[in-house]
């Protein structure tokens, strides 16, 4: 029943938008246009500014189910829709309005440098944020996003810096470094052929980059390049997912689960959150493409069930790719030695 209603809220949104956006096309651009409006027709205008750039954001960021509504998106949305009541609306009407476009691309950009302030604030406080990260001896894959929320700010471009931070860090930084080992420490990745994926998929990008470099750069240099360009980050990304699934076993720290695979997923589980952890064949009946399961199984050349899946007694956030989060209320997890995971809880 709620799904019902979801869907029927989601239409009637739909059509709302449609709406707004045809009857002021209709309005400007038809044959009817010289007969309805006349030249002085300014509170029309300002009419169909407030359809287009405050009620069509409105109506498209709750056509967004699941998206957070923030004000940097409004006025994203907003600025839009005044750029778009520019080229919607005949010059003669809109003259009296030419001000906003400019002023709203303004407003975007006063934001836009506001972002920037950001990151330039992290790559002040960088140099101790590691120090800091030196000073506890962990991995920064757990703590580096942390600290710089908490120095920083929770913005989403500072958590995209951020991954983009681990990743040359694990690619080129981190080479003389070694797994953790002890008995708080469980691998996910070494009866698997995940390290070997990853390898065949590094030659596979470098013999295309190769192959493309060479047919396309007597036609189109820029294409090329910028192709050349993805490549190269394209295998050091691979080269630090390696890196950081070998780094990072999971570990068993003052009764939490940091388990992570790779850099584009990572979770810290509470004991006290869990609510039942699911063995062997109860844990293999487990639907693993539900959108309310995280699974840390590592990629091999046949799909494997998981050795357990916890059940949380409430939903859990999750670090994803590029700093995204996202939450779940169950997460599926394979072993390399699932029995002396399971003496922990026994």
């Amino acid at each position: 029943m709620t799904a019902v209603q979801r869907d029927r809220r989601f239409y009637v949104l739909l059509f709302l938008l449609f709406l707004v956006l045809g009857v002021n096309t209709f309005l400007y651009r038809s044959p009817i246009t010289p007969l309805v409006l006349s030249a002085d027709a300014n509170w029309v205008v300002i009419g169909s500014l407030i359809d287009l750039a405050i009620v069509a954001p409105l109506l498209i960021l709750f056509l967004k189910r699941g998206k957070k509504i923030t004000v940097k998106s409004f006025v994203m949305w907003m600025v839009l829709g005044v750029v778009l009541a520019r080229f919607l609306i005949p010059s003669v009407y809109f003259e009296p309005f030419t001000y906003l476009p400019i002023a709203a691309i303004g407003l975007e950009a006063v934001i836009l440098l506001a972002e920037l302030g950001l990151v330039v604030l992290l790559a002040w406080r960088l140099p101790g944020i590691i120090r800091w990260i030196k000073a506890h001896g962990e991995s920064p894959l757990f703590l580096l996003p942390a600290a710089v929320e908490k120095r920083v700010g929770s913005h989403v471009l500072l958590r995209i810096v951020a991954h983009e931070i681990i990743v040359f860090f694990y690619a080129f930084a981190s080479w003389k470094k070694h797994p953790p080992k002890g008995e708080s420490y469980f691998t996910l990745h070494q009866k698997s052929s995940l390290i070997a994926v990853y390898i065949m998929l590094i030659h596979a990008v470098v013999i295309e980059t190769i192959g493309i470099h060479w047919l396309i750069h007597g036609k189109s240099p820029v294409i090329s390049v910028i192709l050349l360009i993805l490549n190269i980050y394209t295998v050091i990304y691979f080269i630090g997912e390696i890196q950081a699934v070998r780094l990072n076993p999971l570990s068993v720290k003052d009764k939490k689960l940091y388990v992570s695979l790779g850099m584009g997923k990572r979770m810290v589980i509470p004991f006290a959150e869990m609510e039942k952890i699911h063995w062997g064949k109860e844990a293999a009946e487990f639907n693993l493409k539900s959108k309310e399961l995280i699974t840390f199984i590592a990629k091999d050349f046949e799909e494997v069930p998981p050795h357990c899946v916890i059940e949380f007694r409430k939903p859990l956030e999750a670090s994803m790719l590029y700093g995204l989060k996202k939450t779940y209320t169950k997460a599926a997890i394979r072993l390399d030695e699932p029995e002396r995971f399971k003496s922990l809880f026994s």
